[in-house]
């Protein structure tokens, strides 16, 4: 019959119109992540300056060698830790060889800020790290706060 073909139709359309429009989880990560990141700041009382893409550093020691740059092969001891101070990776005292284009985008931009021989601190915001996917000991939409020493540039 054409009224319940009809009403049939019109009632589908309804429900996908509705299901269409229903509004997503609208959670604002990055603003999130800056306030933990500099809540931490205030709460460990560092020195931290901003690049403006959400990383946040301190330099303890600038280095004097040469500066890499997302080309550059380096060697970098770390220690990487999230705001409530679990330990989720480090490297041995000689630290680990990669290129700098293959590691995370906090990595990329957070090492050229050193040069060789520089040591600092990066604060990592969750879209500079993993985001929303958990990796091993990191949950999903973690800040990560990285020790840096960079021992070489290649």
């Amino acid at each position: 019959n054409f009224t319940t073909r009809a009403c049939t139709i019109f009632i589908c359309l309804t429900v996908f119109i509705l299901l269409s429009c229903k509004q997503k989880n609208s959670v604002n990560q990055p603003a999130i992540d800056e306030q933990i990141i500099t809540q931490y700041i205030a709460d460990n009382k560092l020195d931290a300056k901003a690049t403006g893409t959400g990383l946040y550093y301190v330099i303890t020691n600038a280095g004097n060698g040469s500066q890499p740059n997302i080309n550059s092969n380096v060697t970098v001891k770390y220690k990487g830790y999230l705001t409530n101070g679990s330990v989720f990776d480090q490297s041995t005292n000689n630290g680990i060889s990669f290129s700098l284009a293959s590691v995370i985008k906090g990595w990329q931009q957070g090492i050229p800020l050193f040069k060789k021989g520089g040591k600092g601190i990066l604060l990592i915001p969750s879209e500079l790290g993993y985001g929303n996917v958990s990796q091993g000991a990191i949950p999903e939409n973690s800040v990560l706060i990285f020790d840096i020493e960079l021992i070489d540039v290649k």
